[in-house]
């Protein structure tokens, strides 16, 4: 069986007198696709916010690897290997596509001023082996014919896609991804789905949040549902068709 890799207990986060996030348990193990669904209101971004250390949790625990994290920065966090790709895409809009997804690579030999100076053939080298990588997603996702497009001419479905792309070029251990099939088409969102259950298949771990439940329901091993703060139910996904507290959060009757 393969080991916890993200294990939240009891966690709770409230804004004043409203729980956002009430007494949650969740037990991420490596590997595969990982579904959180739930209506709009229900607390998974909040919850996505509280692993990423953009917000503590007010009780509870949050551990990567079996290191406590709720008091990490995000970009400690980042740098454990969790990484997120926004429901709002966050490029930098005046880059080309390609310089987005080469300013996401991690561990770049030219940051520093001393190898910018006088290590310019290794650095130089990294870059080309980063491009050819970059390319290569770009055209899993069908955006490399826009590498020289900056980001901010890009459409909305495809400022998602480079989204994804670019966490993706972060190497992430666990990526956190808040509705990556969200205004793109039906097609290209299974074939996105579809790289990445075969980037599980290598160890990549991804919890996701998504809305068109067709698509994650057909990729995902295991779903976690959401309901006022709380988890009530989990499963494979056969499964939770099965369950009337699914059907209950989103219709809000038995």
């Amino acid at each position: 069986m393969a080991e916890t890799l993200l294990r939240v207990e009891n966690v709770c986060k409230h804004f004043g007198g409203i729980y956002a996030v009430d007494g949650v348990n969740m037990n991420i193990r490596e590997g595969g696709i990982w579904g959180l669904v739930g209506p709009n209101g229900s607390g998974k971004s909040t919850l996505f916010n509280t692993i990423l250390g953009l917000q503590h949790p007010n009780s509870g625990g949050i551990y990567f690897k079996g290191q406590r994290t709720n008091n990490m920065a995000p970009h400690q966090i980042y740098d454990l290997g969790v990484v997120n790709g926004f429901q709002i895409p966050r490029l930098f809009p005046s880059l080309t596509v390609l310089d987005n997804m080469l300013v996401a690579a991690r561990g770049q030999q030219g940051d520093g001023f001393f190898n910018s100076l006088f290590l310019r053939e290794k650095w130089q080298k990294q870059e080309e082996l980063l491009t050819d990588e970059a390319l290569d997603i770009l055209e899993l996702i069908e955006l490399r014919k826009h590498i020289f497009s900056t980001a901010g001419e890009l459409s909305g479905g495809q400022r998602k896609l480079l989204e994804i792309a670019r966490a993706l070029m972060a190497h992430p251990t666990l990526l956190l991804l808040d509705e990556p099939a969200a205004g793109i088409n039906p097609v290209l969102g299974k074939k996105v789905f579809q790289k990445l259950q075969d980037l599980s298949c290598s160890g990549m771990t991804f919890f996701i949040v998504e809305h068109r439940l067709e698509i994650l329901f057909e990729f995902a091993s295991w779903i976690y549902v959401m309901d006022k703060g709380k988890t009530v139910a989990e499963g494979n996904p056969e499964d939770i068709v099965k369950e009337a507290a699914f059907y209950q959060a989103y219709l809000g009757k038995e």
